[in-house]
């Protein structure tokens, strides 16, 4: 089951899959308070299993209409179930729904397949976020 979470929800899941451990005060984005985010969590019971936050903001290659994707993160004793793809098609139809022309994320190297496999595509050069890792900035028209 997908639910909307609040973004204290969201804070285990991106500190031990996203930040390392590092601690929960880093898995904490200063986007997370923006008019018009919201945060989806893919639920097994009680257990979250998959989180993802989606918040407007334009990127700047590609124009007006844009949301972005941040925090994704799924339980690797959960991954490659398709939990993580089921939240991005529910967030997918959410934005339709507000209108929204296109969704974009900054995706880590490691996790372009996954994205291409749901219709992103890269429109970077490969950079590297300090202390995280390489990435490429990714997006996907919705219509």
């Amino acid at each position: 089951m997908i639910k909307y979470i609040s973004t204290g929800d969201t804070l285990d899941l991106r500190n031990r899959v996203l930040r390392n451990n590092a601690g929960i005060d880093k898995s904490i984005f200063p986007t997370d308070g923006n008019d018009g985010n919201f945060h989806l969590g893919r639920f097994i019971g009680h257990k979250i299993v998959s989180v993802a936050t989606f918040y407007p903001e334009d990127c700047v290659e590609i124009g007006d209409g844009g949301f972005r994707l941040r925090g994704m993160a799924t339980d690797p004793d959960f991954s490659g179930n398709g939990y993580g793809a089921e939240l991005i098609k529910f967030a997918i139809n959410e934005l339709r729904s507000v209108n929204a022309s296109y969704i974009w994320c900054h995706a880590r190297s490691s996790a372009v397949g996954f994205y291409k496999k749901l219709g992103f595509e890269v429109i970077s050069d490969e950079f590297e976020v300090q202390g995280i890792g390489p990435h490429f900035k990714m997006s996907k028209a919705i219509s």
